[in-house]
């Protein structure tokens, strides 16, 4: 019998659902039976083998909606392997590989919650047109600007594809 698997994902502007997606098209190719859902959309988790779950991070935190879904979910996802993902700008900036142990603390609130079998960290996208508020369109401008920041899609797909094929064995086994 194929694992079914959830990769399911919290996005601000469609960077995250992109890396949820790609997650779930390698794991499918690797004949597992896959459903990637926005975290707002899984009322259940009972039908899944194992749990995939990603967020953009504003603040140096995943986005409000995600911490509630593992919360919420805290207890069946102890008993399911659970892989966990972050997509953030901090990873985009110049010599950003030096902050990466930083970011992965961003993941601190979630593994307090409940212990990841994998964890991935993915630089994100910026694309100021898609920013619905005008102040936070100004702070990314002024960002760019000063060269904190650059426009465009920074998403190491080969990196993503590459996680996501080392996470397959590991959602195959029960958590200890």
């Amino acid at each position: 019998m194929n694992k079914q698997i959830l990769v399911t994902y919290a996005s601000r502007f469609g960077s995250t659902e992109g890396v949820a997606k790609s997650i779930g098209k390698t794991l499918s190719e690797d004949g597992c039976m896959v459903d990637v859902l926005p975290m707002r959309d899984v009322k259940d988790l009972s039908p899944y083998d194992a749990v995939v779950a990603g967020s953009a991070v504003n603040g140096g935190a995943w986005l409000p909606e995600a911490m509630q879904f593992v919360r919420r979910h805290q207890a069946e996802l102890k008993r399911k392997p659970f892989a966990a993902f972050l997509v953030c700008m901090t990873l985009t900036m110049k010599n950003g590989e030096q902050y990466r142990s930083h970011v992965s603390s961003w993941l601190d609130p979630v593994r307090a919650l409940v212990r990841p079998v994998s964890e991935g960290l993915f630089a994100g996208g910026l694309d100021i047109r898609k920013i619905p508020s005008f102040s936070d369109r100004l702070k990314f401008r002024l960002s760019v600007l000063f060269g904190v920041w650059k426009e465009g899609d920074h998403r190491d797909w080969n990196a993503i594809q590459k996680w996501a094929v080392e996470l397959q064995p590991l959602l195959a086994h029960s958590p200890k």
